[in-house]
């Protein structure tokens, strides 16, 4: 087999200006030797992973890579730029650009391969030896690890020393240094995870002891989406942190190649819990009842020191759980992970949101199972099934109205799960597993009292704020097994339905009465003006948080069994604008293809099918490119549409499904147009702008044209691999 990185595939010297443009160049270095078959293919692939979440690292690296069926064999190549490309790294552009390619079904032995270059990216000895090599021949011996850093000759000042200091930049010496450059290099072995303590390691100053006789153990977990490289970065940086801290601190990587489980005993023994990852943890229950730290993969690369010290802080409290669960990261209307946060540094508006995502997340499908169930029992069962008697009494096998009615109860049952889901995974995100009772608890009083979507809320935030702050009592140890099961969910559920029910239960009543008064009420320029300012909404940050604000307060809205006529233009509005940012993209690379890159070309077609279908987050991959002509594109024609849809009338009682659902619209043929006028204005828009700029000799999209990609969180530094 030939070899993963040859000298052909490397270009010291890119000309590229752009990310789009560095993956091209050196993917067609990698078509050239028959190791791409579809280049636009293989280039869009490319783009959709990237438009998951930016591959820029601290120090200078980029590492744009993905799995394609368009793939023979896993192949790196790499390419420098001085000047720097942004990949969206929080310290500035990267001189170095490693693209990545492993085949759909690639093989354990070469993504092993593949993480222990991920690895041996956080040796500053070796990028600062990449950055000082002047021929492909001796760069591509260091990546095969043929040649150590040791051997190039480095001139002062070089590597990253010359990178500019920003957020999150590794410090000098904490994990950015790997003992041994030859243990991690690409030579065909996985390195071996150190689970030992370095002879003469200080602790660090102000972290808790261990027992007596031993030092502070650690485990940890790492993952993320594609699982070639984020991984196994972040689980060496914990690795050397944890020598720098003095500590045992041993990592399961959970890459694509599979995952080993860490030994029972290990975890067993271990003082503390750190998860960094991007997808759900997977055996998560094995690290129950440990204090935990659960943050995104990219902390684990970016502040590994901080996330020592947290879980240090966290064993001297004696604290069981922490932070958002690991199960419970928000997704967006594509199922695409969304970062979760909740560890040091952050502030109380990012976890706010962070929890309240949750629980929405986990809400939205009993939304459009109930709804869409609902829909249909109107659809044939017609408007008066919601006065039909139990189908349990009264079902007839052979009329339609008894089939519609069998299917508006079951929607409705659907619906009385929506406020007890809403708070117990708001609870959850909050406090993990022993927020789940009182948050169902409290779900369930605010459904009982009519305190509707706000009760669910405040139930949520209360139940995960009184488990976080039984959590920080400190527990012998002898009880501390009882906690998660009997004592936490014992007081928190009193105290919780007593705040609900005594407390604050009637005012949050009140309250979500007087809203849906409010919206029943609405008539005139004012529902105009409401669409058109849902419709803005939804298409700002393509289904990051503002999204999900208009979309949740739709559906909050016709979560109830008989939603009044302005809930459901509601809804119709905000489905129609959001279906219009990926629709007009599709349209827009179709009718001007010239003005996109293949890889955009690509998306295109794909984004047909997902703007049809209402899943905004198809428009990512052309915003992230291009944001500043896009977005405010995009936000222009879904005002359009928002505003129409609430000036037609149309009306939905589905919550989703996009054209799927269009039976089940109100005036559907204006609905339609609504639509269309959107898509109409968004396209042309975007066809003006990108026509306007100055075009680059290399062609579209050769320009730097936006200041960070845009992600589905909303973020300039979205969530993956």
């Amino acid at each position: 087999m030939s070899e993963m990185i040859t000298a052909d595939l490397v270009d010291l010297d890119l000309s590229a200006d752009t990310k789009e443009a560095a993956a091209r160049a050196l993917a067609e270095r990698m078509s050239a030797l028959g190791r791409v078959t579809d280049l636009d293919g293989f280039l869009a692939d490319v783009a959709a992973r990237e438009a998951q979440m930016p591959t820029g690292l601290n120090g200078g690296i980029g590492i744009p890579h993905c799995r394609s069926e368009h793939v023979t064999e896993p192949t790196l190549a790499f390419g420098r730029k001085a000047a720097g490309i942004d990949f969206g790294a929080p310290d500035g552009p990267a001189d170095l650009i490693f693209l990545i390619a492993a085949p759909a079904g690639a093989d354990d032995a070469h993504l092993t391969i593949l993480s222990a270059l991920a690895r041996q990216l956080t040796n500053t000895a070796f990028t600062a030896a990449l950055r000082a090599v002047d021929d492909p021949e001796t760069a591509t011996a260091l990546i095969r690890g043929d040649r150590t850093p040791a051997s190039v000759d480095v001139p002062p000042g070089a590597g990253s020393a010359e990178r500019p200091e920003g957020p999150g930049a590794p410090e000098a010496g904490a994990a950015g240094a790997v003992a041994s450059p030859e243990d991690t290099a690409v030579s065909g072995t996985a390195p071996v995870p150190s689970a030992g303590v370095e002879n003469g390691s200080d602790p660090v100053p102000g972290a808790t002891a261990a027992p007596a006789g031993r030092p502070f153990r650690v485990v940890a977990v790492t993952s993320c989406p594609t699982g070639i490289a984020h991984t196994y970065m972040a689980a060496e940086s914990l690795e050397n942190a944890g020598r720098e801290a003095g500590i045992e601190l041993v990592v399961e990587t959970q890459g694509s190649a599979g995952f080993t489980r860490l030994d029972p005993a290990v975890i067993t023994a271990a003082d503390g819990v750190i998860l960094a990852h991007d997808v759900p943890v997977r055996e998560k229950e094995r690290f129950a009842g440990k204090p935990t730290v659960d943050v995104g993969v990219k902390a684990g690369i970016n502040r590994p020191a901080e996330l020592v010290a947290e879980v240090r802080e966290k064993a001297a409290r004696g604290e069981l759980t922490a932070g958002p669960a690991p199960d419970s990261a928000t997704r967006s209307a594509s199922g695409t992970p969304v970062e979760r946060t909740g560890g040091a540094g952050e502030g109380y508006g990012t976890r706010l949101r962070t929890w309240l995502m949750s629980g929405v997340s986990y809400m939205v499908p009993f939304v459009a199972a109930g709804g869409l169930l609902i829909a249909l029992g109107f659809a044939i069962g017609g408007w008066q099934v919601n006065k039909a008697p139990s189908v349990m009494d009264h079902f007839v096998w052979t009329q339609a109205d008894s089939w519609g009615a069998l299917l508006f109860q079951i929607g409705g049952v659907a619906f009385n799960f929506l406020i007890p889901v809403l708070a117990g995974y708001i609870a959850y995100g909050m406090a993990d597993r022993p927020g789940l009772v009182p948050g169902f608890v409290g779900g369930s009083i605010a459904f009982t009292i009519n305190a509707g979507f706000l009760g669910g809320l405040a139930a949520g935030l209360i139940a995960g704020g009184v488990v976080m702050a039984i959590q920080k009592v400190r527990i012998p140890a002898a009880v501390r097994g009882i906690m998660p099961v009997v004592v936490i969910p014992l007081i928190s559920s009193a105290v919780v339905g007593f705040l609900m029910f005594v407390v604050i239960g009637k005012p949050i009543a009140s309250a979500q009465k007087g809203m849906t008064d409010w919206l029943n009420g609405l008539t005139g320029a004012n529902a105009v003006l409401l669409g058109g300012l849902l419709g803005l909404m939804m298409c700002f940050d393509l289904g990051g948080p503002v999204n999900k604000v208009a979309y949740t307060f739709a559906t909050a809205g016709i979560a109830v069994a008989n939603p009044g006529d302005s809930a459901m233009r509601i809804m119709a509005a905000v489905m129609a604008a959001g279906m219009v940012p990926p629709l007009a993209m599709a349209l827009a690379t179709t009718v001007r293809a010239r003005l996109f890159t293949p890889a955009e070309r690509e998306n295109g077609k794909a984004a047909w099918v997902l703007g049809a279908s209402f899943i905004t987050e198809g428009a990512i991959p052309f915003a992230a490119a291009d944001p500043l002509r896009v977005i405010p594109s995009a936000m222009a024609g879904g005002a359009v549409t928002g505003a129409l849809s609430m000036t037609f009338g149309a009306t939905l009682r589905a919550p989703h499904g996009g054209i799927f659902v269009v039976p089940l619209i109100g005036n559907p043929f204006l609905y339609l147009v609504a639509v269309a006028a959107g898509v109409g204005v968004t396209t042309a828009l975007v066809v003006v702008l990108k026509g306007l700029r100055k075009r680059s000799p290399s062609g579209a999209g050769a320009e730097n044209t936006g200041t960070g990609a845009v992600s589905p969180a909303g973020s300039k530094e979205p969530v993956a691999a």
